[in-house]
């Protein structure tokens, strides 16, 4: 069993480990230069990795389409959603994407497509890395660590693959490494713990599923909060992330949408659909589909994931003896609920749930080496112990850092090899410009697309909403429906990308269309390929 003491008073450069127990709390450290300098310079490598070839690699999602065309929508003015919103997130996410999205796009219209604005996340990012070398910081870890942690944060493989993409869990990791920066804050000013509820609620609003991690904030903020104002501080950070979060159902509550009811879509029906959907399996079940999501993980990267929880629970074995395993209660916390959480027997699990958990297993991470390292090199030594025993330990130390280097950079260059030089997007490109300089009158064609195309498609002159269609809406939106009164017979083509053709088998209108289709053009190969299908004995 590893245990760690506490650290013997250092330069004052070097950080303090927070020690158990108020009211005492031992100095934190100020942000320095050589903290300015250090996370400046992981963070430029980390906007580098992410940066390169972002617009090719990943393969464009029909979840980043939909929240950035929601984006659009809402800088156009044309409400939440680019289709009837029903409520199955809360829009504070792709209001923020259209908030960031802006700019850009106001100076170049057509530049308001998946791959261009996956840059927008780069800013995401960078706020999250620093955010989190920040949170490092203050729970006590040294400089050399923060740095680790931000680097596993921002350089895994998996990082570099969801990071880069529009998801609002990215934007919502933002919000909540604030609230953490705010509850660990060295000030310990109740205005802070205030703050740091304003920013969780927004975290929620974000991506709701940042719910499960609002338990370790509280934590968090218990721990580093000054004992004569806990209770105040908590209390206030409560109602504040309370108050913001009832803007939510209040905002449809005075739209008529509360509750279900026909002939309108309401927040009961759609957190009830969330909570009534299918589940995914036991993610122990080689079966399952959650099982094939942590297939996923692990395939782009295995260390972050095994390593950052085996750090947890090391940090928990040690809690008692060990200053950073109670510095870092709160991400530890975080890591073991959400492991949980993914490893119930049943309910959903999407791809992007590890997104909330990178940075957490980050910070074990870290904080795990940063406290082996301290029982090598700094362990109670004996009135005998000379400059052999010393030079021994340094040397374990070396060691262990450069075997686990070793074991970690070639795994990483591997998978970060693959995002910096694949083009996974080519058919989505080309698909794009077949539809752009085939069709020569689009602004009176119907197409069906996944909404990874669907914003390109409207800047090449389709019109929104009934001309070019998001394929779920033509069986799922009655407002959509409506408007093809003879079904697939009123549509002129179906692009067919893998998105459309998995889910076409629940949806009667699109798999009419598919079999009521011939292909006139195929971009790429196997089940990746995307086939433009012209439709055969409609109306049109």
């Amino acid at each position: 069993m590893t245990t760690t003491l506490p650290i013997a008073a250092p330069p004052s450069s070097t950080p303090v480990a927070i020690p158990a127990g108020p009211p005492a709390v031992a100095a934190r450290p100020r942000v320095r230069r050589p903290d300015l300098w250090l996370s400046g310079a992981v963070l430029s490598v980390i906007l580098l990795v992410q940066g390169w070839n972002i617009t090719r690699f990943p393969a464009l999602s029909d979840d980043e389409g939909t929240y950035l065309a929601q984006a659009w929508a809402v800088q156009q003015g044309r409400g939440l959603a680019h289709y009837t919103y029903w409520y199955d997130h809360p829009p504070l996410g792709w209001i923020q994407i259209a908030l960031v999205t802006w700019l850009p796009a106001h100076i170049a219209p057509g530049s308001m497509t998946v791959a261009t604005m996956r840059f927008a996340m780069l800013l995401v990012t960078a706020v999250s890395a620093l955010l989190l070398y920040v949170l490092a910081r203050r729970l006590g870890l040294p400089r050399w660590a923060s740095a680790l942690a931000m680097a596993l944060f921002g350089l895994s493989p998996l990082s570099v693959v969801l990071q880069r993409e529009i998801f609002l869990d990215n934007i919502a990791v933002m919000w909540i490494l604030l609230a953490f920066c705010l509850a660990a804050s060295p000030k310990r000013h109740l205005w802070h713990h205030f703050g740091a509820g304003l920013a969780a609620a927004t975290a929620v609003l974000t991506k709701e599923t940042v719910l499960v991690v609002l338990p370790a904030l509280l934590v968090t903020m218990w721990r580093h909060g000054h004992r004569d104002t806990r209770k105040f501080a908590v209390t206030g950070a409560v109602t504040a992330c309370a108050l913001i979060g009832l803007v939510y159902p209040l905002y449809a509550l005075l739209n008529k949408e509360l509750f279900s009811g026909p002939g309108h879509v309401s927040l009961v029906g759609g957190v009830e659909f969330q909570m009534t959907r299918p589940g995914s399996g036991n993610i122990f079940d080689a079966a399952s589909g959650s099982h094939a999501v942590l297939t996923s993980w692990l395939y782009y990267d295995r260390v972050l994931p095994l390593a950052g929880l085996a750090g947890a629970v090391l940090l928990l074995v040690t809690f008692r003896w060990s200053l950073t395993s109670r510095a870092l209660a709160g991400p530890m916390l975080a890591v073991v609920i959400l492991a949980a959480v993914a490893m119930r027997p049943s309910g959903y699990l999407p791809a992007m749930y590890i997104v909330q958990a990178l940075p957490f297993l980050a910070l074990t991470l870290a904080g795990a080496a940063a406290s082996v390292a301290h029982t090598v090199l700094h362990k109670r030594r004996g009135p005998s112990e000379g400059p052999r025993l010393r030079y021994a330990r340094r040397t374990t130390a070396v060691v262990l850092a450069v075997a686990a280097t070793v074991l970690v950079v070639p795994r990483w260059y591997d998978g970060n090899h693959t995002a910096l030089t694949t083009d996974a997007n080519g058919p989505y490109r080309s698909a794009a410009a077949w539809m752009r300089d085939e069709v020569k009158a689009p602004e009176r064609t119907r197409v069906l697309v996944d909404d990874a195309l669907w914003l390109d498609l409207v800047h090449d002159g389709y019109r929104p909403g009934t001309g070019v269609i998001w394929f779920y809406k033509a069986d799922l939106d009655s407002a959509v429906a409506d408007t093809l009164p003879h079904g697939w017979r009123d549509i002129d083509y179906v692009v067919a990308s893998p998105t459309v053709r998995r889910d076409a088998v629940d949806l009667p209108t699109v798999r009419a269309a598919l079999k009521n289709s011939t292909s006139v053009a195929v971009f790429g190969h196997g089940d990746d390929r995307i086939e433009i299908r012209r439709i055969v004995g409609g109306t049109r």
